[in-house]
């Protein structure tokens, strides 16, 4: 049905009522599953948050799919803010794999590099340092 990878609470009600399920019934899985610790958002946040990580994708951006995805604001704010993840590093190891070792010389090689760096969810702050300064 839904195998192959964890899901979040949200997500599992939002994709049971899309095939039918009534409220209640979904309701009384998903606290079944929960009290038995086969669903639990915490560890499908960090497991999430890790994969994302491992493919060069930034705070932002791991926020922002996390929300969507029903984690709970002070869930995701432990799990990113607590230092856990070193941003610098993981933006200068995708800067260095997507542009090679070269900090771009012209403006317009900064805007791109910037821009990719953008989409991929790291902060302007860290972006800029790793272009500009570092």
């Amino acid at each position: 049905m839904l195998a192959g990878r964890e899901h979040s609470r949200a997500e599992l009600q939002r994709k049971l009522a899309a095939r039918g399920h009534t409220t209640g019934a979904v309701e009384k899985v998903l606290d079944d599953l929960q009290g038995r610790g086969l669903l639990d958002d915490r560890r499908f946040a960090e497991q999430y948050a890790r994969m994302r990580v491992r493919k060069g994708y930034g705070p932002l951006r791991i926020r922002a799919e996390l929300r969507e995805r029903g984690i709970d604001t002070a869930t995701i704010g432990v799990l990113l803010d607590a230092g856990s993840y070193d941003w610098r590093e993981l933006l200068r190891e995708v800067r260095l794999k997507r542009f090679g070792p070269q900090k771009p010389a012209v403006r317009s090689e900064q805007a791109r590099q910037a821009r990719f760096l953008s989409r991929r969810g790291f902060p302007e702050s860290l972006v800029r340092a790793a272009l500009l300064g570092d």
